[in-house]
């Protein structure tokens, strides 16, 4: 079998942030999948509160410059880099001055949720799938950790599904119990949409909520997986909505967590 490529998209990763359990798995996941023969890449968004220096962050700057549409606004793109010490692994880091360039991850300093927190989420969502463009490398198995990351697999389907570095590729949406009350304001689905893309395939973000992101990556996902963490009874409703309808598993952070991923990512891509 030729060597996988799976591409990881996150909001955390040790040792560069960690708010959640998404940065302990992301550290995990991909070095594990990379011992046993896969080829690997990993996207974050560069959150304020990384040091840049310190975690020797350096600009691509053959990626950078591309600008994302998020509604009528169109954002440049910034792309960094680092490794991820001790591991022969790189971190790509979705960056722009409006959006990341605050101290703080998804609330103020008063513990306020940023009200762009949506804008921020499709600004990275779009980022990840055009760098993963420019640098040419066409992944097997995309997969999306946490609600920032839920519109990539419905952007697999509609507007990048003829892309020759797309149109091979499967995607596995991972949920996990990161969920928050705010709604977001303004036409959340004017902001999210591209090519190909009608408002009824965006219908599940009308709720502008963390529960539109969550529906909209397990419509789309060729894969919903559960972390292994207590769920509320909101989020445990949704998976039983979705249930039906796709493979929907639990992989425990136990000892079979990379035999599990490993398994699957096969039974995907053949």
């Amino acid at each position: 079998m030729s060597k996988l490529r799976i591409l990881y998209a996150a909001t955390e990763i040790n040792p560069f942030l960690q708010t959640t359990k998404v940065a302990e798995f992301l550290r995990r996941l991909p070095q594990g999948m990379q011992e046993m023969g896969m080829e690997i890449r990993i996207f974050v968004p560069r959150f304020g509160i990384i040091n840049e220096r310190k975690n020797r962050l350096h600009e691509v700057v053959r990626l950078s410059g591309i600008n994302i549409a998020v509604g009528e606004d169109e954002k440049p793109l910034i792309i960094k880099v680092a490794s991820i010490p001790n591991a022969k692994l790189q971190v790509y880091f979705i960056d722009n001055e409006d959006y990341f360039h605050r101290k703080s991850v998804l609330v103020d300093k008063n513990d306020k949720f940023h009200s762009d927190n949506d804008e921020r989420a499709i600004f990275f969502c779009k980022g990840v799938l055009e760098t993963v463009k420019k640098l040419g490398w066409a992944p097997d198995i995309v997969h999306c950790n946490d609600w920032m990351t839920g519109l990539i697999p419905m952007y697999l389907k509609t507007t990048y599904k003829k892309d020759p570095i797309f149109k091979d590729a499967k995607s596995v949406f991972t949920i996990y119990n990161n969920e928050f009350d705010h709604k977001f304001d303004g036409d959340i689905i004017e902001k999210a949409k591209m090519l190909d893309i009608e408002d009824d395939m965006l219908a599940a973000l009308k709720s502008a909520d963390f529960g539109g992101f969550i529906k909209v990556g397990m419509e789309y996902a060729d894969s919903v997986v559960k972390s292994d963490e207590d769920f509320s009874d909101n989020l445990n409703t949704l998976f039983t909505e979705y249930s039906e309808k796709k493979q929907i598993g639990q992989v425990g952070a136990d000892e079979n967590l990379l035999t599990s991923y490993y398994a699957l990512y096969n039974e995907l891509a053949s």
